[in-house]
């Protein structure tokens, strides 16, 4: 008994440096209460700053990696919603083509970029926003659906052709937290 209570010493503190350095933390710093200084140096918060090459995009990267998309990604950006896009959803965003934006009135969207109208801003996306995973092909004509802004969007379903408000359907594409559906419009919450 007294062996194995030796043997049990001896291990703690071994145990302890193996579960400090499997956490990524230098037992020196970490026994003494410092941060390492990695972590002091990183400064970037929220889970859009998670770096990992090997998991499926979110719905934020899908739309940054798609040149298609490049209007929309600006926007999410002035709105400072790509944390909560990043996080684990599920979501389904309508993702409107940079040629929806382009067929705003002029002035439209440089007008919403602007940090004064960054509330009309993050209203209109999030009107582009569902929780959960609404799959084209399962929408039934003339279903609501509540939004993220707490607005409701409807489905119109002829021939095959799926569309939000007046939107088409045109593309998936699915992410790790949700979906993504290409629109070809920005479609605009009642006032």
């Amino acid at each position: 008994m007294k062996k194995s209570a030796k043997k049990l010493k001896q291990l703690v503190p071994l145990a302890l440096v193996a579960l400090l350095a499997a956490c990524g933390q230098n037992p020196e710093t970490a026994a003494e209460g410092q941060a390492p200084a990695s972590a002091a140096a990183n400064t970037a918060v929220g889970q859009s700053n998670v770096v990992d090459d090997e998991s499926q995009r979110n719905v934020v990267q899908v739309a940054v990696a798609s040149a298609d998309h490049s209007t929309l990604v600006t926007a999410v950006k002035a709105a400072d919603l790509v944390n909560a896009l990043s996080n684990a959803g599920p979501f389904t965003v309508y993702a409107p083509t940079n040629a929806a934006f382009s067929a705003l009135p002029a002035g439209t969207v440089e007008g919403l970029l602007k940090p004064e109208k960054k509330d009309d801003l993050t209203d209109i996306l999030q009107y582009h926003v569902a929780v959960g995973v609404y799959k084209p092909e399962n929408m039934k004509d003339g279903q609501v659906l509540g939004m993220v802004n707490g607005g409701n969007v409807t489905f119109h379903v002829k021939d095959g052709q799926v569309m939000i408000n007046d939107a088409k359907i045109i593309g998936t594409v699915t992410a790790a937290n949700g979906l993504v559906c290409v629109i070809d419009k920005v479609i605009l919450p009642a006032k």
